[in-house]
This record gives C-alpha cells, structure tokens and sequence, in this order.
C-alpha cells in the first residue's frame, strides 16, 4: 500500500509564491513518475506538471515558465515551486504518482487559493 502525503496549499496574493510538497510513502517500490493535477471549482481536473524518475518533466501551457517541478527519488518526493500565481491557479491540488508494478496513485489534495 502506497500513500501519498501532501504539505498545505495556502492562501496567497496574486504575484507571490508557494512551495507544494508531497511524499510517497508506504511498502517498498519505486516511482515511474510523480507529479501534480488540480481542479477548479465546476471544472474538470487537469494536469500541472510531471516529473519522470529520470527527470523528465512536463508542463501545462497555463504553468510554463512559473511553475518549476522538480523531485527526489531517495526520498520518493515531488515539489511544485509555483510563481508569479493568477487568481486562475485557484483550485485543489492533488500529487499523483505512477509507482512501478503497482499503477497510479493520488493524494487527497490541497486548496490553493489566490486572491486578486
């Protein structure tokens, strides 16, 4: 059994910045990928970015070039650097993880809320 533990989202000025978190932990494996979605309020849920355990990222064209996803795999942990935040970046956030044999797994989520 995996679980994914993600840090608090927060409430933000828009312009500013916060830092996401989240950890795999549980029986042994090994993570594919992990990365993070969100879902706005009467929307569908999307993806953020995505980071490959060799490092590979990608990145919604809403995010590129404010959000910076990056991760450890020793520590099976994936961050989520968010700039220069929108009121649009509102939503919950949730980390997803690709675990090797096992399949996809996510985390409860964390609210973001940007304020104009």
């Amino acid at each position: 059994q995996v679980q994914l533990v993600e840090s608090e989202g927060g409430l933000v000025q828009a312009g500013g910045s916060l830092r996401l978190s989240c950890t795999a932990s549980g029986s042994t494996f090994s993570c594919n990928a992990m990365g993070w979605y969100r879902q706005a309020p009467g929307k569908q849920r999307e993806l953020v970015a995505t980071i490959t355990s060799g490092g590979s990222t990608n990145y919604a064209d809403s995010v590129k070039g404010r959000f910076t996803i990056s991760g450890d795999n020793a520590k099976n942990t994936v961050y989520l650097e968010m700039n220069s935040l929108k009121p649009e970046d509102t939503a919950d956030y949730y980390c997803w993880a690709d675990i090797n044999l096992w399949g996809t797994y996510w985390g409860q989520g964390t609210q973001v809320i940007v304020s104009s």
